[in-house]
């Protein structure tokens, strides 16, 4: 079904959903700050305006996807002529003893933090992990040999069938840097409760700031960048092969590979996203030839289903 840009607008206002913006700037939205443009980009308000506006998408055929903060993506240059769901306004918390209720939109930092001020233990890892709580159960987001896995117990999803339903741990498939919601894209993470244990808090905060200076010793942060790129293969480091091949500090276009962290892949002077998946494309193409190993890109490609040059049809 054709619509035009200005007709689903109209349609949505009518239906009060929440605020709504039109001819986003993706890199606005994305820590690569790097991006096409975003046709249509909404905030539901709650999760009745979310289950209106998902039914309003599927029957008018329009293409969507729920973005948290952007820090695990990578749109093309081009047009993203779909739309865009933002729950940022999904920010309930909730303590229940050593269990803590958090909306999909909450920040898993913020999250982390206040958890730890408050002598609770089990979210050491995520105080620098700058992503959503919606977004670091989709991926199942870890440091440190711990991930969400250990510490979620149960969420509450809206299904494809416009249910709100809950779906405890042993349901959602965590694995490493995976989970559910990656093999089942049209479920909806709405809430999370994550379960932690009382702990020392001394003993808490002194690991936690450990952690903060090896952080700004060995990653990137004052470059936008989407963490690291690469799973890491087994029993082994995809930063190591990077760097044995002496790609440390390559460049292609305005992406470099980080001097710091090979790991990482850096939005260093202006890049555009094809400068960044160029990159990443020769990195794991050189360390699949030279070692023989198949990384896989921890980070999603957006959006790259046309090719260089292919007209984008728009809808307005």
């Amino acid at each position: 079904m054709v619509i035009s840009v200005k007709e689903i607008v109209q349609d949505l206002k009518k239906m009060n959903i929440g605020k709504i913006l039109e001819d986003v700037l993706l890199k606005d939205y994305t820590s690569y700050k790097v991006g096409g443009i975003c046709k249509i980009m909404i905030f539901p308000k709650d999760i009745s305006a979310l289950v209106k506006l998902i039914k309003y998408l599927n029957k008018t055929e329009i293409k969507y996807m729920v973005l948290g903060n952007g820090t695990n993506v990578l749109f093309s240059d081009q047009v993203y002529d779909g739309v865009i769901i933002k729950l940022n306004e999904f920010t309930k918390i909730e303590a229940r003893g050593n269990n803590i209720i958090c909306g999909a939109g909450c920040q898993l930092m913020k999250i982390a933090s206040m958890c730890c001020r408050k002598g609770y233990s089990g979210l050491e890892f995520a105080t620098g992990i700058p992503g959503t709580i919606g977004g670091a159960v989709y991926m199942n987001a870890g440091a440190y040999k711990s991930d969400m896995g250990y510490v979620v117990k149960r969420v509450k999803v809206l299904t494809p069938d416009y249910r709100v339903i809950t779906m405890v741990n042993s349901e959602l498939d965590f694995h490493y840097r995976t989970s559910f919601f990656k093999t089942h894209k049209n479920y909806i993470c709405l809430e999370a409760t994550i379960m932690l244990k009382k702990g020392n808090k001394e003993e808490i905060d002194e690991l936690v700031k450990n952690r903060c200076e090896r952080r700004l010793e060995s990653q990137p942060l004052e470059y936008p960048s989407a963490g690291s790129v690469f799973r890491n293969p087994t029993n082994d480091f995809a930063g190591r092969l990077i760097e044995e091949l002496g790609f440390k500090g390559l460049i292609k276009g305005g992406a470099m590979v980080s001097q710091k962290h090979a790991n990482f892949v850096i939005n260093y002077k202006d890049a555009t996203a094809n400068d960044i998946k160029t990159l990443i494309d020769f990195l794991k193409e050189q360390v699949k030839e030279k070692f023989d190993v198949d990384l896989k890109v921890e980070q999603e490609f957006v959006n790259w289903e046309h090719k260089d040059g292919e007209e984008i049809k728009e809808t307005n």
